[in-house]
């Protein structure tokens, strides 16, 4: 995985029983805290250089000396869950951790619910162990691609229960089972992580059924598995990362690929995705099939320059051909090089490409939904998008993945090789008025660092080491910046 921004979602989203009033008021408050943490970004972006003064952060990082990750003075880490170990359910902690979300649990825990990006090449590191050794221990209904019995799908997400007093794994369990190449998603005001395929594989003598699907998975801590329902309303494509308007529940998705397209989906009832609804792609109005990567040959798009919008619906979208973005966009669809992280702030979906720009170093984008999103009178009152940002000049931000923003507006970046020639990866922080700051660095390898969140009560960073199958959680004196 080598994109811009693939966002997960730090907010804390509210119990079912609690209901939508408490999420929406927990969404506000979050969307806040993004507006202060991308301001800070154009800022320091707009600067054309990047400096770190000895004051902006948390101070400089010290070596680890168990060789994991170097945070500041004050801060440590533990890892609170390794790839292969046993998990409360008897079965084995997936490897490639990726995206994840965190949600309020009962009794003041953290439920995180995590990704793991393993596809068909991956014959190890999956739940069921060596040989599948493991897989009777799943009921074979709650697994949506058994492969045979040979060889069974072994992404999917797992649920963790984390007690941010104790410092404590309380339960961890296998949540969904059966998918490939979970990357990103995307969590709902009601109360789950919408988790993404991002690929496009069919059936065929082992693989038992399609893939390419987003899937729905609850936040609890029940020791469960979610039913394995692909959400093919949603289309097949390469799914990457979805955002949530709480105020309509209409979903955007955006598609990894370099000629990608920007998505919506209208449910036929409101947080209701299995029955149904309509997907559609974002046309900019009076400038059909336009190419947005700012690139050789292409038109130029300025910053800050929002563009109406219409959009088109969609049709056969569960295409085996993998050919719905060249049939949108032959419809005069608008394309988008590699659209990966989504996240909703400020009252409008913030989504990054990863290869746009003159200098293919990624694009933020931002989509401000109409006054009457999704009815007729959108016409009249159409939604805009606007180039927010392109770094083309910031190495400092190249190739960066994962992405948050604290509770108390600083923004986290996941750097992805971003270190030219050095492979070290660093998890870097940007402050409200544009100060730039290391704030982690990956001692143990060259792996990318992936799925950084924070807890609900602010106590407590998450973060994968993904390669190594590692994940940890951070506490320190956040308050002292």
């Amino acid at each position: 995985m080598h994109e811009f921004f693939d966002f997960c979602w730090p907010t804390a989203w509210t119990k079912p029983s609690l209901g939508m009033t408490l999420s929406r008021r927990h969404l506000l408050q979050r969307g806040a805290a993004f507006s202060l943490g991308f301001a800070g970004l154009r800022h320091v972006l707009a600067a054309g250089r990047i400096e770190t003064p000895a004051d902006s952060g948390y101070g400089p990082l010290v070596p680890d000396p168990n060789k994991t990750l170097d945070l500041p003075q004050g801060f440590t880490y533990r890892v609170i869950s390794r790839r292969g170990e046993t998990m409360s359910d008897g079965l084995a902690v997936p490897g490639q951790p990726d995206g994840m979300a965190a949600f309020i649990g009962p009794a003041g825990t953290t439920i995180l619910i995590r990704n793991h990006e393993l596809g068909p090449t991956h014959t190890k590191h999956g739940p069921w162990g060596v040989g599948h050794s493991l897989l009777s221990r799943t009921p074979r209904d709650k697994i949506y691609d058994y492969g045979k019995g040979r060889s069974p799908a072994i992404g999917g997400t797992t649920t963790l229960v984390y007690d941010t007093k104790e410092h404590r794994v309380q339960k961890q369990f296998l949540s969904l089972a059966g998918t490939y190449l979970n990357c990103a998603g995307g969590p709902t005001p009601w109360n789950t992580w919408l988790t993404c395929e991002e690929c496009h594989i069919s059936a065929d003598k082992d693989i038992e059924k399609d893939h390419g699907y987003v899937f729905e998975v609850p936040a609890t801590a029940a020791m469960e598995l979610a039913p394995p329902v692909p959400l093919k309303a949603m289309g097949r494509f390469y799914h990457e990362a979805v955002a949530v308007d709480p105020r309509t529940g209409i979903i955007y998705l955006t598609e990894d690929r370099e000629d990608g397209l920007l998505y919506r989906f209208i449910p036929n009832r409101r947080g209701v995705l299995r029955e149904g609804g309509s997907l559609q792609a974002l046309v900019v109005r009076d400038r059909p099939s336009l190419i947005t990567n700012n690139q050789s040959g292409a038109p130029t798009i300025h910053r800050s320059v929002p563009m109406a919008v219409e959009w088109k619906t969609l049709t056969e979208i569960d295409t085996p051909d993998n050919d719905l973005r060249h049939r949108g966009f032959a419809v005069g669809c608008a394309r988008f090089a590699r659209g990966e992280g989504m996240w909703w702030g400020d009252n409008c979906t913030f989504f990054a490409t990863t290869d746009g720009g003159a200098n293919q170093r990624g694009q933020i984008w931002r989509y401000t939904p109409s006054a009457d999103e999704g009815t007729p009178a959108e016409e009249q009152r159409p939604g805009t998008v606007e180039l927010y940002l392109e770094p083309n000049d910031a190495s400092a931000v190249e190739n960066a993945d994962n992405i948050t923003v604290a509770p108390w507006g600083d923004l986290f970046i996941c750097e992805d090789e971003a270190v030219a020639g050095d492979d070290v990866n660093r998890l870097m922080g940007v402050t409200p008025d544009g100060r730039f700051y290391p704030f982690a660095r990956n001692s143990m390898s060259a792996s990318e660092l992936a799925g950084v969140c924070f807890s609900p009560d602010g106590s407590t960073m998450f973060v994968n080491i993904q390669g190594n199958g590692l994940t940890l959680a951070v506490t320190g004196p956040w308050k002292s910046r």
